[in-house]
């Protein structure tokens, strides 16, 4: 697997977040950059960025490892989101381009489609670029950032169940459009928080591999334990 070399930081995170590397697991730089096919220089920059981002923490004789984060600050990363999306969301109608819209209302479209149709596996995807594109919108370099980066740490430590109402949940979406296109700043941030805590609900927290062996090892041990 060769890829560019300012391209590994995104390589790293990407499968840190899809389970390759679990969590507390050391990350040698060798071993790394055999597997992306670069030299160690790159790898060790992308390293000290994930550092800064959370995913990775470095531990006295052991190296960088994979972060382990605990169930408050992934609880916490929820919150910020329901705090930051309604603000991107009001950005968004405040300075948007008629680019961001047709690409909003395209997705949208998209996703009612794909609702009605109970393609979960494409909605997921699909509400990911409306997200990522409305936070675009927004012309807030920082916030885009910040934002990106609480997604990919809500998808590494939480898995999303489908909604209960996907055509209601795409509704919801084209009603945040609306606001954007009016310039309705207000009503924008008031939907968009009302949609980030329902979604809220379809998170469940995503354990450790080593949690749940714990998790799993009690639960055996309860269930063979002695009985009255």
């Amino acid at each position: 697997m060769r890829i560019p070399a300012h391209s590994v930081c995104t390589a790293i995170r990407d499968d840190i977040v899809a389970g390759v590397y679990e969590r507390g697991s050391r990350l040698t730089e060798e071993v790394l950059a055999r597997r992306y096919g670069v030299s160690r220089v790159p790898v060790r920059e992308a390293l000290r960025t994930l550092e800064a981002e959370g995913f990775v923490v470095t531990r006295r004789h052991a190296g960088a490892c994979v972060a382990e984060p605990t169930e408050q600050e992934a609880a916490d990363l929820l919150e910020m989101r329901t705090l930051l999306e309604p603000l991107g969301a009001a950005r968004a109608a405040q300075r948007r381009t008629e680019a961001h819209l047709k690409v909003l209302r395209g997705l949208v479209r998209l996703g009612q489609e794909r609702a009605r149709r109970g393609s979960n596996e494409d909605l997921r995807s699909l509400g990911g670029w409306f997200h990522e594109t409305l936070a675009q919108a927004s012309g807030s370099p920082s916030l885009t950032s910040v934002l990106t980066q609480l997604r990919h740490k809500i998808a590494w430590m939480y898995t999303v169940e489908a909604p209960a109402g996907p055509v209601e949940y795409w509704t919801e979406h084209g009603a945040i459009v609306d606001a954007v296109a009016r310039g309705d700043a207000e009503r924008a941030r008031a939907l968009t928080a009302l949609h980030a805590e329902r979604a809220t609900g379809a998170h469940r927290l995503r354990l450790s591999s080593a949690a749940e062996r714990v998790r799993t090892s009690q639960h055996v041990v309860n269930m063979s334990g002695p009985r009255h």
